[in-house]
């Protein structure tokens, strides 16, 4: 561990999601877990119910892999909390070690739609195999996320590149929410699918306020 390493206490947690916000755009972030706002589009509604159904799961035993459906996770190094879709446990068989049996955790992450351009979701998978590390005292290699429109999963390995670029993010969100300010809307064609677009107003907000006074305004001229 890092010398300089925060360790966060309990009420610091944030919600692991946040990591894809932050990501995406800092003011969607912003928007979500400082003014408490939230709307989705179709795309995001999707992905919810498919959530949903991941978690009705338990826990269940195939073979030589136990899985667990959402399953709590936390880590006070990253300052985060979450449910994982699913844990796979893995059985192993260590060689060298008097032919002690394992268990090796291996986090997979549902998504409705196909693999995206940045990395927000392997860097979520990635926070959630931090957590598991620092929950079991165990170490996690690779995961894997499970896109619905492809109807497969894609391996992530969990080099040190994406681990400290998910511990960076995670400082970044834990900032934003210390500051309490939303940063003001920029406009881009990635606006247009966001679930967030009509609460936001990327076109019409341009100044740091928060959409709640907005909408307080525009009620009062009506």
């Amino acid at each position: 561990m890092e010398q300089d390493q925060i360790i966060y206490s309990e009420d610091d947690l944030l919600p692991l999601s946040g990591l894809q916000h932050i990501i995406f755009c800092k003011r969607q972030a912003a928007l979500i877990h400082i003014e408490q706002a939230w709307a989705e589009n179709m795309l995001a509604a999707e992905g919810r119910v498919m959530h949903d159904k991941v978690h009705e799961g338990g826990s269940e035993s195939r073979g030589d892999v136990r899985v667990e459906y959402a399953m709590p996770l936390r880590s006070l190094r990253l300052g985060l909390i979450a449910k994982a879709d699913v844990v796979e446990f893995h059985r192993v068989n260590n060689q060298g070690e008097s032919q002690v049996l394992k268990w090796q955790p291996f986090p997979v992450e549902y998504k409705h739609g196909k693999p995206k351009k940045d990395n927000s979701d392997k860097v979520q998978l990635c926070g959630q195999a931090i957590c598991l590390e620092e929950m079991l005292n165990v170490r996690i290699v690779q995961g894997a996320l499970f896109y619905g429109a492809i109807r497969r999963r894609e391996d992530v390995i969990f080099d040190d590149e994406l681990r400290q670029f998910t511990q960076g993010v995670a400082r970044e969100f834990h900032e934003l929410i210390a500051g309490g300010i939303t940063p003001k809307a920029v406009y881009s064609k990635r606006c247009d699918n966001c679930s967030m677009y009509e609460l936001c107003l990327p076109k019409t907000v341009g100044k740091s306020r928060k959409i709640t006074n907005y909408l307080k305004d525009m009620v009062i001229e009506k």
